[in-house]
């Protein structure tokens, strides 16, 4: 699962509300028309060995003022022990850049560990402390799903589906953020992204759906049919994604065969390279085969196509 792709669709499309939910003094304080979204930022991290990149950066402006700073949010899918240290490099080089103030906001979204994560970094000597920095820390395993019931914000309708959930309370959770969206009104590629994040995140077992689909049977008629409407939108792009996924295995057996017969038997890593392919690649190569009369040939298309 795209875990970051997830988490900034929904922060960059459900922005304010975030704030609004989380940090209702930082909302009240911005101009919601001023909200900019600012490029991805790359930065080598030398301590890795590796590039990272910044989730999200916004440029806000204070209400009725020119002056404006960055809000800088980052969602942190697994528990590192350096990462407030790398929230604070983040934080120096986006000043640093853009000789701006800069509002640092973590999303941890991982389902263990529970304790609680550091939030502030600080070098410090015996008779100096140096620096401490600090950022917001929402860590969504520590909060209690119940104190977002009856807030009519659709990031907590998303945001429910990764709190702090027990067991049993999974097909429960799944319908109150489901009821929760139904009561929100919004258009409709907005409440696909919304559904969309819950299910992802709230896949159920045969016996959890059959508890779900129990507790759908007890809510109010209006309220079942607006949940169930949403419920229908999954399954119909669910038929949609296996008969793509089935047409995609098809074509793709069809090429092997074919690929077989003209240049010979395959070796299991360029086999395991074509299952690889996307359903346009796949189509592409089955035009590209007809020209082919070795090996060499095949794996200098699959170079071409980044697989190689």
């Amino acid at each position: 699962m795209d875990h970051d792709r997830l988490f900034k669709e929904l922060l960059s499309t459900f922005f304010l509300e975030f704030l609004q939910l989380f940090l209702p003094q930082v909302a009240a304080q911005i101009e919601p028309a001023s909200i900019h979204f600012l490029p991805q930022e790359y930065f080598a991290d030398l301590t890795a060995g590796e590039k990272q990149i910044i989730d999200l950066l916004a440029e806000v402006r204070l209400a009725g003022q020119e002056v404006g700073f960055l809000i800088h949010v980052e969602a942190q899918s697994s528990s590192e022990s350096d990462f407030a240290r790398r929230m604070f490099f983040y934080f120096a080089r986006l000043h640093q850049k853009y000789l701006q103030r800069v509002y640092p906001i973590v999303v941890f979204s991982f389902d263990q560990p529970l304790r609680e994560e550091p939030s502030i970094y600080t070098v410090e000597f015996p008779q100096r402390r140096v620096l401490e920095f600090s950022f917001e820390a929402i860590q969504l395993n520590r909060l209690d799903w119940r104190d977002y019931l009856h807030q009519a914000n659709p990031v907590a309708a998303a945001l429910m589906a990764k709190m702090r959930i027990a067991a049993a309370d999974r097909p429960r959770v799944k319908l109150e953020c489901l009821r929760l969206l139904a009561t929100l009104k919004l258009d409709p590629a907005r409440t696909q992204l919304i559904s969309g994040f819950v299910d992802s995140y709230l896949r159920l077992n045969a016996q959890e759906k059959q508890v779900f689909q129990a507790e759908v049977d007890r809510l109010e008629e209006n309220s079942r049919e607006d949940v169930m409407q949403i419920v229908t939108s999954w399954m119909e792009e669910g038929i949609q994604q296996g008969i793509q996924q089935g047409i995609q295995r098809g074509e793709t057996s069809l090429i092997l065969r074919q690929l077989n017969r003209r240049v010979g038997d395959l070796p299991a890593d360029l086999q395991a390279q074509i299952e690889q392919l996307s359903l346009e690649q796949v189509e592409n190569l089955g035009v590209a085969l007809l020209d082919f009369t070795n090996l060499a040939a095949l794996e200098n298309w699959l170079a071409a196509q980044g697989q190689g």
